[in-house]
């Protein structure tokens, strides 16, 4: 390595050398804020731990996790939770959850505990755990909706028991570096901080009781840190260009049968039964269909129809996963119009205002037990509906690609758009009466010379 006294630009002075080491620090911080969404500036998942009754040996907690995202929301496998001890701590035993490991407790004599590793990973419990292994909000297999589309199952709980801790508000330690996958990387989680006990109402609504002790960690979404290649894009068309956009070749891979063979299947191969279910194969791992964008997912815009004072779009959401069912989907888009959405159609909707004064962002989600399951690939992996905007004289146009959509994110990861220059233009208006106009003009001066009288 060179001296940090010089640089391929030559000679670093001490003051430049200061300014370029400020601007490294800076630049390494960033990453402890890069976990933050544009649409959901204030959307996090927050994990609440309240000890509710000490023991001989330490204590009985509850630990809530509440996903106080608007859109983005954990889907199957489910989330799993880790942290470090910051003693010698045991689990003693959990309901709701449970480790994934229970380590070494070779020490232990008579009663085993539950867990004995210095780093315990939990996962939840799945439907159908027997109701003696059961607290409220758990075993939902690790799923939780977000805030918006389905706040009543926007939580997920399980209640642990602590040993080798200590016993009182002063000699207690809290845990530290928590991690959060759902399932995946994408969650960095801040450090836990002691705040006022949580209260509780009782049934009746007649007392309230309190935590022992509670402290909170707060945990925030990047798609970046979460995956490297997209899982969705974006398609275009209108009824005003017979040109139809398709999602940028590649987005989410490209065909390859010689390095990645049995990456994409084609849907009228007779062995696609047999690759969708094949021996070894996860049923986490995409299966997609061949296309040139190699996407699980593509949504396509249509600008359908233009009225007097209203314009209609089709929304169209496919599935190409032939391993992954959607269940309880949702689309968030963002376009100037929304502030003039009139009427929408077998969706829901939801308007999201990030920023005060600012209404140009909708979420959307299906109607339950009609649309909200987004099949697997196949003749019926996909949802639809139409959107009515009143158009704004100020702003409306269907010049320079303004009825398309600025961004939108399926499930909470952001979809590749088409680039600006292929969307569908629209036709010069003004260069079709010239051309319709030439032939009737050249007629009618040919009738007038066949009606001249002959010299």
């Amino acid at each position: 390595m060179g001296s940090l006294s010089s640089s391929a630009f030559g000679p670093v002075k001490p003051s430049s050398f200061a300014l370029l080491l400020v601007l490294l620090l800076s630049c390494s911080s960033f990453s402890s804020t890069e976990a933050y969404d544009a649409l959901d500036p204030t959307g996090n998942i927050t994990i609440k731990w309240d000890i509710m009754s000490w023991t001989p040996d330490g204590y009985v907690a509850v630990v809530t996790m509440y996903n106080f995202q608007q859109y983005r929301h954990i889907q199957a496998p489910g989330w799993t939770l880790g942290w470090t001890w910051a003693k010698k701590e045991v689990i003693w035993s959990m309901m709701g959850a449970q480790t994934t490991e229970q380590g070494d407790c070779s020490k232990f004599k008579g009663n085993i505990p539950h867990c004995c590793k210095k780093d315990p990973t939990v996962v939840d419990l799945l439907p159908g755990t027997p109701y003696n292994l059961q607290i409220a909000n758990c075993c939902k297999g690790g799923v939780m909706n977000s805030w918006v589309q389905d706040p009543a199952n926007a939580a997920s709980s399980f209640q642990v028991s602590v040993g080798a801790a200590g016993t009182t508000n002063k000699t207690v330690r809290v845990p530290k570096n928590f991690t959060l996958k759902a399932p995946g990387p994408g969650y960095t989680c801040g450090p836990a901080k002691i705040v006022r006990p949580s209260k509780f109402v009782t049934a009746d609504k007649r007392r309230v009781t309190q935590a022992l002790m509670t402290w909170n960690v707060t945990c925030t979404y990047s798609q970046f840190l979460a995956q490297k290649t997209p899982t969705c894009c974006v398609s275009l068309s209108s009824f005003y260009n017979d040109t139809i956009v398709n999602c940028p070749t590649c987005t989410c891979g490209c065909q390859n049968n010689i390095t990645d063979p049995g990456s994409c299947v084609n849907p009228e191969s007779p062995y696609l039964a047999s690759a969708v279910t094949g021996q070894g194969k996860s049923s986490n791992t995409p299966l997609v269909q061949c296309t040139s964008h190699m996407c699980p997912i593509r949504v396509h815009w249509h600008v359908k129809l233009n009225y007097k004072e209203y314009w209609r779009v089709k929304v169209t959401i496919t599935n190409f996963n032939y391993r992954m069912n959607y269940t309880q989907w949702n689309l968030v888009v963002q376009h100037p119009n929304f502030d003039n959405l009139t009427q929408i159609f077998s969706f829901y909707y939801k308007s999201l205002t990030p920023y005060e004064g600012l209404n140009d962002t909708a979420m959307l989600w299906g109607v339950k037990f009609y649309n909200d399951f987004l099949s697997q690939a196949g003749p019926f992996g996909n949802v639809q509906s139409e959107l009515l905007f009143r158009k704004d004289k100020s702003t409306f146009s269907f010049e320079k690609g303004w009825a398309f959509p600025r961004r939108i994110y399926f499930n909470g990861d952001n979809c590749v758009m088409p680039p600006p220059d292929a969307y569908p233009w629209l036709p010069n208006a003004g260069s079709r009466p010239v051309i319709s106009l030439v032939f009737p003009a050249f007629t009618i001066m040919a009738s007038l010379v066949f009606l001249l009288p002959f010299a």
